[in-house]
Parts: structure tokens; sequence; C-alpha cells
């Protein structure tokens, strides 16, 4: 039996987060897995039913106050793991609960992981046609990326969206958690370049491991049918791309000069209707 940890937050949406841990459970019999929730003061009674649900999994619940947004639920999750979790595990996987998980897919991570000489895999996420939406990432030049094909999969990535990465434990716990500075975006992308930074090696998974659709332009700071003023206000919520975590990502992962020039790129292309 493998067992395997895993980690999410959740907000307000309590039939996904159902959804994922069931899949996760019911399509991959050869894992023992423990569930680190994170709710962030939902209020549609998610809490209530993972309540229900501890009598069939084994799953950990964590309150936020409503503020935690996902990296600093993530955080809050693998600090929980790193500090009060005293069992080894085989495994730590970072899942979003919106995945809908395909029959046998971590199953499928554990042994490329093995094949690759303990990598960390990105299960690849499609939408509901079928087409890639979230992966592992390369750089292509400075800051620019792209995500990866799962026909990619024996090239070394260099970071992820955290929609589904299973990570070796021993892995996990020599990096820690998700960097403190970020509050929503970034987090996960900052955290899989630390990962490359400590020398593990990163690889797409061989096939898609779920259905998860891309997050719509629409009403955020890129959607170009808002005005100007309002493009500005939504890139520094949040859930945007705020400022001053936007020039510490890339002064951390890309050096002061790229932090100058680039942090300055969003205005232009908000201030250009781009």
């Amino acid at each position: 039996m493998i067992d395997i940890i895993v980690v999410f937050t959740c907000y307000n949406r309590k039939n996904k987060t159902i959804t994922c841990i069931q899949t996760l459970e019911e399509g991959n019999p050869a894992c023992r897995f423990t569930f680190v929730v994170v709710d962030d003061n939902s209020t549609d009674g998610t809490v209530e039913l993972l309540e229900k649900m501890k009598d069939k999994y084994a799953i950990h619940i964590l309150h936020g106050n409503g503020k935690l947004f996902y990296s600093g639920g993530m955080r809050l999750g693998m600090e929980y793991v790193l500090e009060k979790c005293r069992q080894t595990y085989d495994y730590v996987l970072m899942v979003n609960d919106d995945v809908i998980f395909f029959c046998n897919a971590i199953e499928k991570l554990v042994v490329q992981s093995k094949e690759q000489r303990n990598a960390i895999v990105v299960g690849a996420m499609c939408d509901e046609n079928g087409q890639l939406s979230y992966s592992a990432v390369k750089y292509i030049g400075g800051i620019k990326s792209r995500s990866m094909s799962v026909s990619e999969w024996e090239i070394p990535a260099d970071t992820f969206c955290a929609n589904c990465v299973l990570i070796p434990y021993q892995s996990f716990r020599e990096t820690g958690s998700i960097d403190g500075a970020y509050i929503h975006a970034m987090g996960d992308f900052d955290y899989g370049l630390m990962l490359k930074s400590k020398g593990f090696d990163i690889y797409v998974s061989k096939a898609f491991a779920g259905i998860c659709n891309d997050n719509p332009k629409v009403n955020t700071w890129a959607d170009r049918s808002l005005g100007r003023w309002e493009r500005f206000k939504m890139k520094e919520n949040p859930k945007g791309l705020p400022a001053g975590q936007w020039f510490y990502f890339l002064k951390k992962n890309f050096g002061i000069a790229t932090a100058i020039i680039k942090s300055c790129t969003p205005y232009i292309k908000i201030l250009l209707g781009k």
C-alpha cells in the first residue's frame, strides 16, 4: 500500500470538494490517502460534509479566517504536515479541489516517479473538451513560459501549476512549505522553482490525470473589455497580480534587473489595452 498525504484548500464549493476526495479514493485502490483540508471559512456546508466523511476517510480539517486564499491555505496545510503529522508517508500530493481525477491516475504518477528516479510528477489536467488546461511549466526565455504537453514527459520541467503534484515525502520535507510572501497567486510557481533549486527533478505526467477547466479571464485584470482603472484595481487585489508579490517573485527567481523591468509589464499592458 502506498501512503500519500493530500493537501488542498477549499472555499464554498462543497460538491467539487467532495468529488475531488471521492475520485481520489475510489480510483486508486493501491493508495492509502490521508487528507489535510484547509477550509477558508466556507459558509455552504463544506465543513459539515467533511466532518461526516471522517467516518469513511482519514481527514484532518484546518480552519481559516476567510483571508488565507490559495497560497495562504496551502502553506497552512503543508506546515501542519511538517509539524504535526508524525507518520512518515511515501508522497505528498498537492491538489486543487476542483479536479475530477481519472481512475488510477495517482497510481500511475507513483509508477512514473519511481521510473524517473523518485522525481516530482505533475499530473497534467485537461478541460471538458480534452484540451490541455494545467500542467508542468517550462521557461522558454526570460520569464516567458508555457504549459507542457503529456508527450513531453521525458523532458525536465522548471515548475508547475499545482492542480496535481506528486512529491516524494523526503523531497517535501527538505524543501518545506510555500513561501510566506504569497497570498494567492504565484505560490505554486515559486514552490516548484524552490524544489528545482534543491536539485529535485520535475516531470509532467505521461497522460492526463484529471479534468480541470481553465479559469476564465472574464472579470479579471486580464479582461480587455474592462476599463483601465477597473483592471488596475483587479490586478492589485489578492486574486490578481499584486505589485509587491510580483516584484518579490521576479527578484527571487530571476534577479533584480528582471524584477525592475518586468514588474512594469502588466501596467503597460493595461495602459495599452492589451
